[in-house]
């Protein structure tokens, strides 16, 4: 989870959490609901009763979001993709899956899994409706998760990468192509397309009065442009990274520091005296660790004189690593699996170097400016 999560805990084994953009939505939602939707629907309930059955119903949607998501996670474990974590924020739901799936067979079924769920969860409150008439609020809520449920489905079924409907036809073109970089660009491009129509409509219902509705349409247009261009950018620099290797990326500056050296030393002589920020601890000849920042901050200013490097070092059998001969790409989706900013290089198990999400981006930059 990011800072900007709230964690709420794990569901087989997937950190679950709440963006705060979630906090927003869910206000605008029950307001939405207890002032306008159950008025109009039920009109002799007293006011408490509105608001009250609308914040259970915004509850509900966001379960139902969560259950559409563990859908595509569940399926995703299936195939031994590892799934980070999932975050319910502004637009739903997001589950962050660790790597791209192994074939378009994995694709189809982990990207349907969700539309899948929301599909059997509408079916589930539609026919629990004629139990729940008696009690006219939840009735009203059966009735309205239904219903939603159901437009998730048909808007996540939409073929425009990222949604689901995107991500199916992806795997279709992916089958068809034999290639999940074109596969992947034209769904992105498709999903572009539906963006921009979205961003049209929602501007045509603001001219048209219908400022609120028109409003959220374009943001939801706004946002399907923006990811599926940050998915086209994504294709474009894996083609850049291609064929390109860590040790062409990695710096081989870390300094070497004595494992008892202490940290007010650590900091005078290499981080400030040396702008120093690649680390290597050693015993000997031996590298036995890695000395960030973040781990130096950890320990009180005041015990900077007493600690040693080696006391406060990240252990290298705790570090994931990388060949030097590994592709850079394949690197940067190592960090991402392991939420790391840098990986230490080896090569015949010798660390010679470290990787970092800045030198990715300098040789994407280098390599952008060579083909332009």
């Amino acid at each position: 989870m990011t800072r900007q999560d709230v964690r709420l805990g794990r569901v087989l084994g997937i950190p679950i959490g709440l963006d705060y953009s979630w906090f927003l939505i869910f206000g605008l939602l029950t307001w939405m609901l207890a002032s306008s939707y159950y008025p109009d629907e039920f009109r002799d309930w007293p006011p408490a009763l509105y608001w009250l059955t609308g914040a259970v119903t915004s509850v509900m949607l966001f379960v139902s979001v969560l259950l559409h998501e563990l859908g595509h996670s569940v399926v995703a474990l299936r195939y031994k993709i590892p799934v980070r974590s999932i975050t319910l924020f502004i637009f739903g739901g997001v589950a962050q899956i660790g790597a791209e799936p192994p074939s378009a067979v994995a694709e189809f079924f982990i990207a349907v899994a969700g539309p899948v769920v929301s599909l059997a969860l509408a079916v589930f409150f539609h026919a629990v409706q004629p139990m729940a008439a008696s009690i006219e609020p939840v009735w009203g809520v059966v009735k309205y998760l239904a219903y939603i449920n159901l437009a998730l489905v048909l808007f996540n079924l939409i073929p425009g990468y990222p949604l689901d409907g995107g991500r199916v036809f992806r795997a279709i073109v992916w089958a068809v192509t034999k290639n999940m970089r074109r596969a992947t660009l034209i769904a992105a491009n498709v999903g572009r397309f539906f963006g921009f129509l979205f961003i049209f409509v929602g501007v045509a219902q603001v001219l048209t009065g219908n400022f609120g509705g028109g409003l959220w349409i374009a943001f939801i247009g706004w946002f399907l442009d923006n990811a599926a261009t940050a998915q086209v950018q994504s294709v474009m620099f894996q083609g850049l990274l291609r064929g390109h290797k860590v040790a062409q990326a990695m710096s081989d500056r870390c300094a070497a520091v004595p494992g008892n050296l202490t940290l007010q030393q650590l900091v005078d002589e290499h981080i400030l005296g040396g702008s120093r920020r690649c680390l290597l601890v050693t015993r000997g000849e031996d590298t036995v660790g890695l000395m960030t920042l973040h781990r130096i901050k950890e320990v009180p200013r005041s015990e900077w004189v007493t600690t040693s490097a080696g006391e406060v070092m990240i252990p290298l059998e705790q570090l994931k690593h990388i060949d030097a001969e590994a592709e850079i790409w394949a690197a940067l989706q190592e960090m991402d699996r392991d939420g790391v900013n840098q990986l230490p290089v080896t090569r015949d198990d010798r660390v010679i170097g470290m990787l970092s999400r800045e030198d990715v981006i300098s040789v994407l930059r280098t390599l952008r400016e060579l083909e332009a």
